[in-house]
């Protein structure tokens, strides 16, 4: 088990649309503060806290996350999370999901905790966990996308409503399937409580190095989802009607020429995320999903 050292140095990244949270942020901000943790906060994130009345002064204001910070701060929801994760990028610093969304199922903290949440921060001692992540490549020549990493998921999508497509998919060189749907979702297992739990993937404990690929409406019914190895390599090649198809990594999409082949593998690096030890995935899952309640 990683454990989190104690920290010093903080990054605040967050959503702006936070107007029913500003005083649990400002409670936050000060308890940070108050436990001795330099706290810096993404530029676009501190102007719209100061906008909403909350004055982050110019010398906490950062464009990239800071080498040195010891840990992140994400305020919002799950996509929040996603994003600063792509904010960090390779630099791998741990985050803590503070949840004013809805599910949260990386989310974990509630902003009405920010004495708990310094305090955690400030003492150290919570679990450091790292996730899977994936790469996508375009073509032989391995171009890659925009934005080319993915914590939860790359969807192969239709481009529009108006016709399916066709994906052929490759596991380390088998032929797999053809998909004749509206696309195929290859997902981690973090991902597999986000897109993939809403097309009926399978959910998947976080800590596993898996790989799940999951029909999205597919138009034959035996297309069921399934789980590949970590060192698995993805190809698919897609056909369609239309001469251009969507990937998304994360939500955020690049359009691509139809008949172009992308890659999926494990990415060369882990994203890190923070779990305060008494709250577990088993937990979550009972809570966010209401397991057991009539």
């Amino acid at each position: 088990m990683n454990l989190l050292p104690p920290v010093k140095r903080a990054v605040v990244y967050g959503h702006c649309h936070q107007e029913h949270y500003i005083e649990d942020i400002r409670r936050l901000l000060g308890q940070l503060a108050d436990c001795g943790i330099d706290v810096m906060v993404e530029r676009r994130f501190g102007l719209y806290l100061s906008m909403c009345g909350l004055e982050v002064p110019e010398s906490m204001l950062t464009d990239y996350a800071p080498e040195d910070a010891q840990a992140a701060i994400s305020i919002g929801g799950d996509g929040t999370f996603l994003r600063t994760a792509r904010w960090i990028g390779r630099r791998c610093i741990p985050v803590l999901g503070v949840n004013t969304g809805h599910l949260g199922f990386l989310a974990v903290c509630s902003p009405a905790d920010s004495e708990a949440i310094a305090g955690l921060l400030a003492a150290g001692g919570a679990e450091v966990e790292e996730r899977m992540a994936l790469r996508v490549d375009v073509g032989e020549g391995g171009v890659s996308p925009a934005l080319p990493y993915a914590l939860n998921e790359v969807a192969i999508l239709k481009e529009d409503t108006a016709s399916m497509i066709n994906v052929n998919v490759e596991i380390d060189g088998a032929h797999l399937a053809d998909y004749m749907a509206d696309g195929v979702l290859i997902s981690t297992p973090t991902g597999s409580t986000g897109y993939g739990l809403s097309v009926g993937g399978p959910i998947l404990f976080p800590n596993l190095n898996v790989i799940c690929l999951s029909p999205i409406a597919p138009h034959t019914l035996t297309l069921r989802p399934c789980v590949v190895g970590e060192g698995s390599i993805i190809k698919a090649r897609t056909s369609s009607r239309a001469s251009r198809y969507r990937v998304s990594l994360d939500g955020v999409s690049v359009l691509l020429e139809t008949g172009s082949e992308i890659t999926i593998r494990k990415a060369d690096f882990s994203p890190r995320v923070i779990r305060p030890l008494d709250i577990s995935f088993a937990a979550t899952l009972r809570r966010k999903l209401l397991w057991g309640v009539r």
